[in-house]
C-alpha cells in the first residue's frame, strides 16, 4: 500500500506518513464527531454573521424576539417547532460574560432557554422545570472566567465552547395569545456582565474573520468540511476526554485553527477523504434503520450534556441529522415518526390514524404536540388550512371517539369538512413526523408510556 504525507492535508501537520486507509478511516471519524458543529456553525452563520440571509436574526450578543410561531417559510432549522414563539441569542463570551434577565411568567405558562454550545450540547437550562417561573438573571460565562458571582445573580452557568446560543421558547396557548407572548418576550434581556454592574467594559475580544459555511448538500460531500470544523474548533478547548481523539485528527490535519487544504489533496487522498465521509453517512444510515427507526434509539438518548451522551458522537450526529438544537429528554420528549406500523415509510397519498386510547394522551407537564415534516428537507408542510401540528391546547376544538380516545387523521387530502377538526395535511410525497412532548411526566420518561403508532385503515 502506497503511503502518503500528510503534510498534503495540511502545512501545520508534522511530517509523517499516512496510508489512505487509515486517512479514509480517521476522515469517516472526524466526519461524524464534526457533523453537528459543522452544521451547528451554518445555521448560527446565517443567525448572527450574515446580514443578507433572510434568516438572519440579530448580530452577537444581541437578543432577538421572533413574535410569531414557525411556518414552512422558516428554512434555516430542521424540523423546527411551531407550538413555541422563540427568542434567539449568539453569544460571544470570550471577552465577558452574558448576564439573561428573565421576568416574572405566570405559573400555567411553560418557557425555557436552551443553553447549547458548538458542539450541540445542550449544557443547562433556565425556564419552568428548571428554576421556575419566578423570573431573575443569570449569568453565561466562557471557559476561561474565574470571576465570583455577581449580586443579584441567581445562578452562574458556564459554556464549554467561547460561542454559544441560546434559544428561548415561550408558550403560546392560541392565536389571540400572541400579545401575552410579546409582553413576556419584551421582558427577556440580554446585557455583558460589565454593562449589568454599571462597570467599564473589559478589553475587547479579537475580531472574529467568520468564514462563509457550505450549503446543507455541500457539506455532505465536499472535503472543505473539515477546514469549516478547523475554524469553528478555535472556539472550543479541548476536552480532556478528547485529548487522544484530536491527536488521532490531526494526522489528517484536523484540529483547531489548522488549514484544511482540500485543493491541495492527491488525487489518492481526495478520494480517501471522500470515501471516510462516504462512510460516515453509510454508518448514520444504517445505525437509523436499524436502531432509531425501530425504536432502540431514541431522539432522547440523541440530546444532551457532554455527560449524558458519554461522547456517542453517532448520537450527537444523528441527533444534528434528525433535528438539529433538539431539547434534552427531561426537557422536552420527541416519539417520532418515519414509519407506519407496518414499517412502510410514510407517504401523504396514503390515509393513516394516530390514535389516542381513553385516559393515553401523552403525559405532559406542560403540553404536547405533533407536527409535521415533509421530506427530504424536514421543514414543516404548507397545506390549505395553514395548519402544520396539533398541539393539546387545541383540544377543545377536536373530535372525541365514541369511546373518549382521540384519532388523528394524517393524509394528504381534505379528508371532508366533517373531519377536518382532526386533520393534520401532510404532503403528497415523503414525510416524518415529531409528536412533542414538553416537560414530560415521569410515565414517558421511564417508559410506562408509550407513543401509539400510525395505522393505515384497512
Amino acid at each position: 500500500m502506497a503511503l502518503l504525507t500528510v503534510s498534503s492535508f495540511s502545512s501545520a501537520c508534522a511530517q509523517t506518513s499516512i496510508a489512505p486507509a487509515e486517512a479514509r478511516a480517521i476522515a469517516k471519524e472526524a466526519y461524524i464527531y464534526g457533523f453537528p458543529i459543522v452544521d451547528g456553525y451554518r445555521i448560527q452563520y446565517a443567525y448572527f454573521v450574515d446580514r443578507g440571509n433572510p434568516e438572519f436574526k440579530a448580530p452577537w450578543n444581541q437578543l432577538r424576539n421572533i413574535p410569531r410561531v414557525y411556518t414552512p417559510d422558516d428554512k434555516a432549522v430542521q424540523t423546527p417547532n411551531s407550538d413555541t414563539p422563540y427568542s434567539m441569542i449568539g453569544m460571544d463570551v470570550r471577552a465577558e460574560p452574558i448576564v439573561l434577565t428573565v421576568p416574572t411568567i405566570e405559573k400555567g405558562r411553560y418557557f425555557s432557554i436552551q443553553l447549547v454550545d458548538l458542539y450541540t450540547f445542550n449544557y443547562d437550562y433556565i425556564g419552568s422545570r428548571t428554576t421556575g417561573n419566578d423570573g431573575g438573571n443569570f449569568l453565561i460565562a466562557g471557559p476561561g472566567w474565574k470571576g465570583a458571582t455577581p449580586k443579584g445573580v441567581k445562578k452562574v452557568i458556564r459554556s464549554e465552547t467561547e460561542l454559544t446560543f441560546a434559544i428561548y421558547r415561550t408558550q403560546l396557548f392560541n392565536p389571540g395569545d400572541l400579545d401575552n407572548v410579546k409582553k413576556i418576550q419584551a421582558g427577556y434581556k440580554a446585557q455583558p456582565l460589565s454593562e449589568y454592574l454599571g462597570q467599564p467594559a473589559p478589553k475587547a475580544a479579537p475580531a472574529i474573520d467568520f468564514i462563509k459555511p457550505l450549503t446543507p448538500d455541500t457539506q455532505k460531500t465536499s472535503p472543505e468540511f473539515f477546514n469549516i470544523l478547523n475554524f469553528v474548533l478555535q472556539f472550543c478547548p479541548t476536552n480532556p476526554s478528547e485529548k487522544n481523539l484530536m491527536e488521532r485528527f490531526a494526522k489528517i490535519g484536523v484540529g483547531a485553527g489548522k488549514t484544511f487544504g482540500a485543493s491541495k489533496l492527491s488525487p489518492e487522498m481526495k478520494t480517501a477523504v471522500e470515501q471516510g465521509i462516504a462512510d460516515a453517512w453509510a454508518e448514520f444510515a444504517d445505525f437509523k434503520k436499524k436502531r432509531f427507526d425501530t425504536g432502540q434509539v431514541t431522539s432522547g438518548d440523541a440530546f444532551g450534556t457532554r455527560k449524558y451522551l458519554k461522547n456517542n458522537y453517532l448520537y450527537r450526529m444523528a441527533g444534528a441529522v434528525i433535528g438539529i438544537y433538539g431539547n434534552s429528554k427531561r426537557e422536552a420528549m420527541y416519539p417520532f415518526y418515519s414509519i407506519d406500523s407496518d414499517k412502510r415509510p410514510l407517504v401523504g397519498t396514503n390515509r393513516y390514524t394516530l390514535r389516542f386510547a381513553p385516559g393515553k394522551l401523552p403525559p405532559v407537564n406542560a403540553f404536547w404536540s405533533v407536527t409535521m415534516y415533509e421530506m427530504p428537507q424536514s421543514l414543516l408542510v404548507a397545506n390549505p388550512i395553514n395548519r402544520y401540528l396539533i398541539n393539546s391546547p387545541m383540544l377543545p376544538q377536536l373530535q372525541r371517539d365514541a369511546d373518549g380516545g382521540l384519532t388523528l387523521l394524517i393524509q394528504n387530502e381534505s379528508p371532508g369538512k366533517d373531519k377536518e377538526a382532526n386533520w393534520l395535511p401532510a404532503p403528497k410525497g415523503p414525510f416524518v413526523m415529531a409528536l412533542r412532548l414538553y416537560w414530560p411526566k415521569e410515565e414517558a420518561l421511564d417508559g410506562k408510556w408509550t407513543a401509539p403508532p400510525l395505522k393505515q385503515p384497512q
